[in-house]
């Protein structure tokens, strides 16, 4: 059974950083594309970076340069690293895993079998 937890949300004022985490069970995530999304209210949710075993990472325009995806594959836990958080940066922040994912849909929500309940991060101006 997978299962994808999130922690490390909270509220934060603009400028600060934030590091999400995504504990895995049920998956061997050295082998699984994972991906984080977010959604805001009112919004769909979007992709922010993936990780695909063989190829790398992939960054959103918006997050290259602020967020960091990365992994620790003793731990089966995928991270985000948020740097200089602005407000438009407030949503709900999942995490997802699948077996096998095509380069070009690695940030599309349909790519993604497997998600996480999700963390709030707030940015205040």
């Amino acid at each position: 059974q997978v299962q994808l937890v999130e922690s490390g949300g909270g509220s934060v004022q603009a400028g600060g950083s934030l590091r999400l985490s995504c504990e895995a069970s049920g998956v061997t995530i050295s082998t699984y594309c994972m991906a984080w999304f977010r959604q805001a209210p009112g919004k769909g949710r979007e992709g922010i970076a993936s990780v695909h075993p063989t190829f790398g990472t992939t960054y959103t325009e918006f997050a290259a340069g602020r967020f960091t995806i990365s992994t620790d594959i003793p731990q089966n836990t995928l991270y985000l690293q948020m740097n200089d958080l602005r407000p438009e940066d407030t949503a709900m922040y999942y995490c997802a895993a699948a077996f096998g994912c095509r380069l070009s849909l690695q940030l599309q929500t349909q790519s993604y079998p497997y998600w996480g309940q999700g963390t709030q991060v707030t940015v205040s101006s």
